[in-house]
């Protein structure tokens, strides 16, 4: 064999050991991308029971979501009366918060991303499902599992360098069917913070969705917080001018 073919044929191993390496990370990334494309949808509606359950203390309140692609999201609360149309506007990296009693629009830094909303065990990248976790990752899956009999990806998400996160590392449980099972957030010296779970899964929006998720922290069993979906829909397009300031002040259904 000439010394054109073994190189050929070396540099054609070469080339196939490569995609070997690469595809795990690249399937990893995929099924994540997929599991947000499956919650979200192109864009939604949903109305939401949210419960911050504390020891010596319970608040309850509802509000309603619309997003449209990973991008953009609106909530907006519905109940209790005293915290009524109290909103968070989320467009690309851009957040405004809106408080009817001042009647005032505050534009929130990027670090605020990570803090919680009103009060819960969930923080505003949570709500909005943000595509950070997509882009500003890198995603390993470290092993499978079975769960009502499909299959369950286990996938590890390290922040690439540089990147603006808040967590050191985040751990993903994403069922074949792009269900969202369990997401673990872990602080930069890898030490568990948080963990959200579904605890139902149901049709919802005409397919199988988690109608209710929980977010707990670590060390303290007795306090999280619950979402309920009370309606879920699905849409091919939402109008943009829903995702604007003057939509949070002044809500056009």
């Amino acid at each position: 064999m000439n010394s054109k073919v073994i190189s050929t044929a070396a540099l054609a191993l070469f080339a196939v050991a490569c995609l070997c390496i690469d595809s795990p990370a690249q399937d990893a990334r995929t099924l994540v991308k997929a599991g947000f494309d499956y919650m979200r949808g192109k864009s939604s509606f949903s109305m939401v029971d949210m419960t911050i359950h504390r020891p010596d203390w319970e608040r309850k309140m509802t509000f309603e979501a619309w997003t449209k692609g990973l991008k953009n999201s609106i909530f907006r609360i519905v109940a209790p009366a005293k915290d009524k149309d109290n909103g968070t506007l989320k467009k690309g990296k851009e957040m405004w918060t809106y408080n009817p009693k001042v009647n005032r629009v505050i534009k929130l830094p990027p670090s605020m991303m990570s803090q919680a909303w009103m009060g819960s065990d969930f923080s505003n990248n949570d709500l909005s499902k943000t595509d950070s976790l997509i882009d500003d990752y890198t995603h390993t899956i470290t092993g499978t599992r079975t769960h009502d009999g499909k299959k369950v990806y286990l996938i590890k998400s390290i922040p690439k360098p540089g990147a603006p996160v808040v967590w050191g590392m985040q751990k993903l449980k994403i069922r074949e069917d792009h269900v969202f099972l369990a997401q673990e957030f872990y602080d930069e010296d890898f030490k568990l913070v948080k963990v959200m779970t579904t605890l139902q899964i149901q049709m919802l929006g005409g397919k199988m969705f988690p109608k209710v998720w929980r977010m707990q922290k670590a060390e303290a069993t007795d306090e999280y917080t619950e979402l309920n979906y009370k309606k879920l829909s699905f849409k091919e397009n939402l109008r943009d001018n829903l995702f604007t300031i003057s939509n949070l002040k002044n809500p056009r259904r």
